[in-house]
């Protein structure tokens, strides 16, 4: 649909020509049925023109003056606002304003701009809520599970030379989960703020993530989960990143795949070439994550089911500090994930130029 706007002009040109249209109706008619006006056509005209004229002339000042002027201290107000002044309402060339049409088209997308702006606003509070909730739980699980050992210890068991070691031992993984948890919260805020400058160089990262797949053999036996690659041809892949933050990333996704996969599974890795980038895919075929999660996978602490996963080892920043990471490198990451058939975490890092 078109829609037309009118300036002050037209709008006095076009009230001015239907009151002198219907002031030369009223007056021939007049003029046909009585004797008492006699109007010839070349009167008719005149007055026409001079209806015409007062009216345009009057209407226009008064849209002007009480109408326009009002409008456009309006939207000067709002648009110096906007933009961070100080409307100075004594300087004479504040009033001096384009059209009404240009006047309506920036205050509706101011007003367009300021609805987004309430609406981010609102959406950044109800993540800070969130947040806050989260870190708050998050914290203290383990100072809890800690004075709880430390108060049975001091009521009696540490003359019991087995509950001693058990609970210090309980409790010092507490405080190691409770270290880990500010240690990677400083260090997402480092990334954040650019305290953490990324260290790039060249090197070939199917060998990084072998190394990676070596260090957890280990946790991987636990449950039986095998490790694979998915495709057929393993080139030497030369990319150009931080090793020590990729090999974080890469640490990250797999011990999740770990986690989240099913026993006796299997945790594959794909590497493919996207002309100037390299694009490295760890799947699993484990539980799986619902599509209306999938949003939110990389925010601080969030979890899918925080009662099955409270259990799971963990500070519960692992695949925000990934985000982070790989944003420090200008790259992103994604997700494709299918309830009871697995998750597939994808990321992409530039190739070395003139290695690869």
């Amino acid at each position: 649909m078109i829609t037309t706007h009118y300036g002050i002009r037209e709008v006095a040109f076009y009230i001015s020509a239907l009151l002198t249209v219907v002031n030369l109706v009223i007056l021939s008619l007049l003029s046909y049925f009585t004797t008492t006006v006699d109007l010839e056509l070349s009167n008719l005209i005149l007055i026409g023109i001079l209806i015409f004229a007062i009216a345009f002339v009057i209407l226009y000042f008064f849209l002007e003056q009480y109408i326009s002027k009002r409008i456009k201290v309006i939207y000067k107000v709002i648009n110096s606002t906007k933009l961070g002044g100080n409307p100075n309402l004594s300087d004479k060339d504040f009033y001096k304003s384009n059209s009404l049409d240009e006047v309506n088209t920036q205050v509706a997308t101011w007003a367009k701009d300021t609805a987004e702006e309430l609406e981010t606003i609102k959406s950044l509070e109800n993540y800070r809520k969130t947040y806050l909730g989260n870190i708050s739980h998050e914290l203290k699980t383990p100072l809890f599970s800690i004075q709880g050992y430390i108060l049975t210890l001091l009521e009696g068991g540490m003359y019991d030379k087995k509950v001693l070691k058990k609970y210090l031992k309980k409790a010092a993984n507490n405080a190691e989960r409770l270290n880990n948890i500010i240690n990677d919260l400083d260090y997402i805020t480092s990334l954040e703020s650019d305290g953490i400058p990324m260290k790039m160089q060249a090197f070939n990262i199917k060998d990084l993530i072998d190394s990676v797949i070596d260090d957890l053999t280990l946790q991987a036996n636990a449950r039986q989960i095998n490790f694979k690659y998915k495709t057929r041809d393993l080139l030497d892949h030369m990319v150009y990143a931080d090793s020590n933050a990729i090999s974080q990333v890469l640490s990250n996704l797999i011990v999740n795949s770990i986690k989240y996969g099913k026993d006796e599974g299997t945790t594959s890795v794909g590497l493919y070439d996207m002309d100037t980038t390299i694009l490295i895919e760890i799947s699993d075929n484990g539980i799986g994550i619902e599509e209306k999660h999938h949003k939110h996978l990389f925010d601080r602490f969030f979890r899918v089911d925080k009662s099955r996963n409270r259990d799971i080892a963990g500070s519960g920043l692992g695949l925000s500090i990934v985000k982070h990471i790989l944003e420090a490198h200008n790259q992103s990451i994604s997700v494709r994930s299918t309830i009871d058939v697995g998750s597939t975490f994808g990321f992409t890092l530039s190739k070395a130029s003139g290695i690869d």
